[in-house]
């Protein structure tokens, strides 16, 4: 069981790279897998609450390979990572990734434009070809990070396999290798980079010497590098700025830290959160918030304006929530309102950000199972995406109010993307675009 619930995390994590930095026209982008704001909220939309195979699909597009990692979109391009695993390899199950790697036969790691309107492949790239180093668990892939766009540029990363910058076109412009990671129970990688403005942040988390590094995101340049101590982790990192400025959060099972962006400098400390750590952090109006939830529960408010050196209890930690936190899914931090997950249930807690009390908990989803896709909101409303296909709606606020639950014939890990009036879901075989006809 603990090896099924483990390499969910990155699946999804997968999930992956997130940098507070509003665009213009964020309608019509999501950039990241938390979207424009970082928070997995769209900014303005009005998508469907109801569909189904025969209601409300646009198009839906079968996809080459597999891979768990959340879309991203600009403008009409819609960038996705995939791998394409050996001929002849094991059955999906639980081998699958083990016997993969051990085969020594190579996989191919893949990156694609999609077209917006259409849902025709645009282009398709082979980052790399080569055999894995290490397994992963039967609920992943080999593709699990997601990628970041800047509108300029499209970054994909696939951890071991190494990160790669291409044009909008397709044109690859440099890429770099980081080394073999050594992921704990060989359970698979899963962080992903996080772009704000001309800098990636890579954070290398695992069973060797762990790290954090800036890049020059126009020509892959390492800029600065801090070793870390702490052992895997999958989450991605988030960036905000505070009095003008920027900073890296990470959140991990020793230490929650914050470095500077520009030079690596570490601003700030507090304890860390549970075992193997994977949802993001979030933030909004000079908070920020950190959680996870395996081998126990943690969720902590920190005010960036007053954390400095140690912040263990100082004002800066405004409030704790210590019980039902997410051990997969991410956060959703929407109009005053945290959602978030107990473990990977269907299983829902709403917190009042300002006072950390909540307006409800241990509150069950109509018809969400398992699930490690997180919340997303927009105006009014949240959905979320179980593992076997089923959506549930519900009306954002302090109460709890079902607006419609849906279902489709795909497997979903990855998370839900909204930009304007259209919903874009990643399943295990398809990528569908919902939209009201």
């Amino acid at each position: 069981m603990f090896r099924f619930i483990i390499l969910s995390l990155f699946v999804f994590m997968m999930q992956t790279l997130v940098s507070v930095q509003p665009e213009a026209d964020t309608q019509y982008h999501w950039p990241q897998w938390r979207g424009p704001l970082g928070t997995g909220a769209a900014p303005d939309g009005n998508p469907p609450v109801e569909w189904s195979e025969q209601k409300n699909i646009r198009w839906k597009t079968r996809l080459s390979g597999t891979g768990y990692a959340t879309p991203v979109i600009w403008g009409n391009d819609i960038f996705v990572s995939a791998a394409i695993p050996p001929e002849g390899g094991a059955p999906a199950g639980r081998s699958r990734g083990r016997s993969d790697a051990a085969s020594g036969k190579p996989v191919k790691y893949v990156v694609m434009a999609v077209d917006r309107t259409s849902g025709k492949v645009r282009w398709e790239r082979v980052a790399r070809e080569e055999a894995p180093h290490e397994g992963h668990h039967e609920t992943t892939t080999w593709a699990t990070s997601s990628p970041i766009t800047d509108g300029e540029r499209v970054y994909a990363f696939f951890g071991s396999r190494g990160l790669y910058c291409y044009t909008i076109a397709g044109d690859l412009v440099w890429q770099k290798d980081f080394g073999d990671m050594r992921i704990r129970r060989a359970f698979g990688e899963g962080s992903s980079p996080t772009l704000y403005k001309d800098k990636l942040i890579v954070n290398w988390d695992h069973e060797g010497q762990s790290f954090i590094a800036a890049l020059d995101a126009a020509s892959g340049k390492e800029l600065w590098r801090k070793n870390r101590d702490e052992g895997t982790s999958w989450m991605t990192p988030l960036v905000v700025e505070e009095s003008g400025r920027p900073q890296v959060i990470t959140s991990a099972t020793n230490r929650v830290r914050s470095y500077d962006l520009d030079t690596g400098e570490m601003l700030w400390e507090g304890d860390g959160l549970t075992a193997n750590v994977i949802p993001s952090p979030v933030a909004a109006d000079g908070i920020v918030y950190v959680i996870s939830g395996h081998r126990g529960s943690a969720l902590r408010a920190i005010r960036l304006a007053d954390a400095k050196g140690n912040i263990d209890g100082s004002p800066a930690v405004l409030w704790s929530y210590n019980q039902d936190t997410p051990y997969v899914p991410s956060p959703l931090l929407h109009k005053g309102l945290l959602y978030f997950l107990k473990s990977n249930q269907g299983i829902l807690t709403c917190v009042n950000v300002a006072t950390g009390q909540p307006h409800y908990s241990n509150q069950r989803l109509e018809s969400i199972g398992g699930i490690y896709a997180s919340p997303v909101g927009v105006g009014d409303r949240v959905y979320f995406l179980s593992r076997d296909g089923n959506a549930t709606v519900i009306r954002h606020g302090s109460e709890y109010s079902v607006l419609a639950t849906n279902t489709l014939d795909d497997d979903f890990d990855a998370s839900p993307v909204i930009v304007g009036d259209e919903i874009y879901l990643r399943g295990h075989q398809y990528l569908y675009c919902i939209a009201n006809k």
